[in-house]
């Protein structure tokens, strides 16, 4: 069962926020680099970027990227990335108050962190930062559940840890016919386009349990239930031949939606 309305589970992680940095992923480079290939500059924002995940794959990209912003509304999420990352431009701030001048970027991306915006808000905020033909991205780390193991993993985790979006069948479904900006600002930007790109994470069966436990849904479960889900996924891996002994890729793809901004 699920635990938690959207506001709870979108301000959950900051609870977390050590062991979201060591187990989350990072991004495909690739997935990246597509979704910043129609801004029309170098200036990227980095929206909602949690402890920097996205914002350290902006950073490897070097000369494709003059100049990132990471803004965080969570203050122990902030603090992680800033002592990650100590020489990137952190703000406190949220999609719905962006502290940025009108016009400052040429793109704005968020990793995993889309859906909790309130487009309404965030929408316009949106659009008053990008300069003209600049590019809006939501980036996604999914499962890849073509793959037999993962599949089941689903399954047997349930829907706290592996949720909509999780994976790249619920992704296909969740984003099927999404304007990204909101209904109220679809006059602004173009349709939007979407990639999948692969992707994968060393894991163990130990480390992929880690990472399970800082889904929003697991954040809010209580104790014993929490417990219980992932001690089931601990003997599902343990039973698998794929995961039971050592490393293993556990099968990931970033999957992007990217807009464009229409010129005034």
């Amino acid at each position: 069962m699920a635990h938690g309305g959207p506001r709870d589970l979108g301000s959950s992680f900051g609870t977390a926020a050590g062991a979201y940095a060591e187990h989350r992923p990072d991004y495909a480079r690739e997935a990246v680099r597509w979704a910043l290939a129609a801004a029309p500059g170098p200036r990227v924002l980095d929206l909602g970027a949690g402890t920097g995940k996205l914002t350290a794959t902006l950073l490897a990209l070097g000369v494709d990227v003059a100049e990132v912003v990471a803004v965080e509304p969570d203050p122990a999420m902030l603090a992680e990335l800033r002592r990650a990352l100590p020489t990137v431009r952190a703000l406190a701030g949220s999609a719905e108050a962006v502290p940025l001048p009108d016009g400052s970027v040429d793109a704005v991306v968020a990793g995993n962190a889309l859906h909790w915006f309130d487009m309404d808000a965030a929408g316009p905020e949106i659009a008053r930062v990008l300069a003209p033909g600049g590019t809006l991205a939501g980036l996604w780390n999914v499962l890849d559940d073509r793959v037999g193991w993962v599949a089941g993993l689903e399954q047997v985790a349930g829907p706290a840890a592996v949720g909509p979006r999780d994976t790249l069948s619920s992704w296909r479904a969740a984003t099927a016919g999404a304007h990204l900006p909101g209904a109220g600002q679809v006059a602004r930007f173009e349709s939007p386009e979407r990639a999948e790109l692969p992707h994968g994470q060393r894991r163990t069966a130990d480390s992929l349990v880690a990472t399970l436990a800082t889904r929003a849904g697991m954040l809010v479960m209580p104790e014993a239930e929490r417990t219980a889900v992932l001690d089931r996924v601990r003997a599902y891996l343990g039973g698998r031949p794929e995961t039971a002994r050592g490393e293993f890729t556990l099968p990931m793809l970033t999957c992007v939606l990217r807009v464009r901004r229409l010129a005034p």
